[in-house]
C-alpha cells in the first residue's frame, strides 16, 4: 500500500493492554476493523498515542507484524519508529520495514536534543537507510526541541521523506513551513482542534488522536473540507471541539483510552508513569462526550 501523498484521517491508534500491562491483541484487531468499517484513510501504530515510549523493541515488532497482517493492505500502515539514539531510529526503521509497514514516522531526538545540523542528520540518516516513505514529526511540547524551518526546507526535497506531522499547536510555525509543501511533501496537522486552520494552509489531512473515538466524523470532516463543502467540515470541528479539548485534559493518551473505555470498547489500562485519570477532568470528559452525543 503507498504511503505517499496520503489525504484524510489518519488514526493515532492506542495501544490497548490486558489488565496484566500486556498487549491486547485481540483487541487491536477489533481497533483495526473498527477503523477499517470507518473509513480511516490510513493507521499510524507506535505513536505517542500508542504508548511507544513504554514499549520493548520485542512487543514494537510483534504489533509491527499483527498490525500489517490484520489490515491486509487495505489501507496504509504507519509505524512510529523514533528515538532520541538515532542509531537505535535507524534500527527501529529497518525492523518495521522488513515485517511490511507503508511508512514510518521519525520523531526529532527528545532530551538530548541537538543542533541543527544534527536535527537534520537525524532525519537524514533514516530516510537515507530505507526504502519507505518517512513522516518527521513535530512536537515540542513533548520533545522540548523542534524542526526550524531551514530543516523542513533541506528535508522537503528527501525521495524518502514525504511529509510533516505539525505538531507544536502554532500557525504562525505551520504558515512559515506552508512554502516548502509539493506534491511529494505534504503536512498534516497533529492538533484536533486546529485540523481547519491547518488545512487552510495546506494540510493534506490529520494525524488524529480524537480518530480513536470519532474516526467516521474526522474522516468526513476532512474529506468535506478537501471536496469544498468547507460549512459542513467547520460544523463538524465545532461540533466535536469540547469532546477534543476532553481528550487533553491530561496527558495524551490517558483520556482517550478513558474515552474508549467509557464507549465500551474495553481498551484497559495504560503503563507507568501513565494512570488513571483524576475524577475532575474524567467527569469533564465524559459530560462533554454526552453532550455532544458520543456517549448515550
Amino acid at each position: 500500500m503507498n504511503a505517499r501523498h496520503i489525504q484524510g484521517s489518519i488514526v493515532a491508534l492506542i495501544t490497548p493492554f490486558h489488565p496484566d500491562g500486556s498487549v491486547n491483541f485481540e483487541k487491536l484487531g477489533e481497533l483495526i476493523d473498527f477503523h477499517l468499517a470507518n473509513q480511516t484513510d490510513a493507521i499510524l501504530i507506535l505513536g505517542t498515542t500508542g504508548e511507544s515510549s513504554t514499549m520493548t523493541h520485542e512487543e514494537d515488532d510483534a504489533v509491527c507484524a499483527y498490525t500489517v497482517e490484520r489490515v491486509a493492505g487495505r489501507v496504509p500502515v504507519i509505524a512510529g519508529s523514533g528515538s532520541n539514539c538515532t542509531e537505535t531510529m535507524v534500527e527501529k526503521s529497518l525492523s518495521f520495514e522488513r515485517l511490511g509497514v507503508d511508512g514510518l514516522l521519525l520523531i526529532t531526538p527528545y532530551y538530548n536534543k541537538t543542533n541543527e545540523e544534527g536535527m537534520y542528520l537525524h532525519f537524514k540518516t533514516v530516510a537515507d537507510a530505507v526504502h519507505i516513505p518517512c513522516i518527521l514529526y513535530n512536537v515540542p511540547g513533548r520533545t522540548g526541541c523542534s524542526i526550524s524551518e531551514n530543516v523542513v526546507r533541506r528535508l522537503s526535497v528527501h525521495p524518502n521523506i514525504v511529509g510533516i506531522k505539525e505538531a507544536s499547536g502554532s500557525l504562525s510555525y505551520a504558515t512559515k513551513i506552508a512554502r516548502y509543501l509539493s506534491d511529494d511533501f505534504l503536512m498534516y496537522s497533529g492538533n484536533d482542534d486546529i485540523v481547519l486552520p491547518m488545512m487552510a494552509l495546506g494540510s493534506s489531512g490529520v494525524i488524529s488522536v480524537a480518530a480513536n473515538i470519532l474516526p467516521r466524523e474526522i474522516h468526513d470532516m476532512v474529506w468535506n473540507y478537501l471536496c469544498g463543502d468547507r460549512a459542513a467540515a467547520l460544523e463538524t470541528q465545532l461540533r466535536y471541539l469540547d469532546v477534543i479539548n476532553g481528550l487533553f485534559l491530561e496527558v495524551n493518551p490517558v483520556p482517550v483510552k478513558e474515552a474508549l473505555n467509557l464507549m465500551g470498547m474495553e481498551v484497559g489500562g495504560y503503563r507507568l508513569p501513565l494512570t488513571t485519570m483524576s475524577e475532575g477532568p474524567r467527569a469533564a470528559l465524559r459530560e462533554a462526550m454526552e453532550k455532544a452525543g458520543v456517549l448515550a
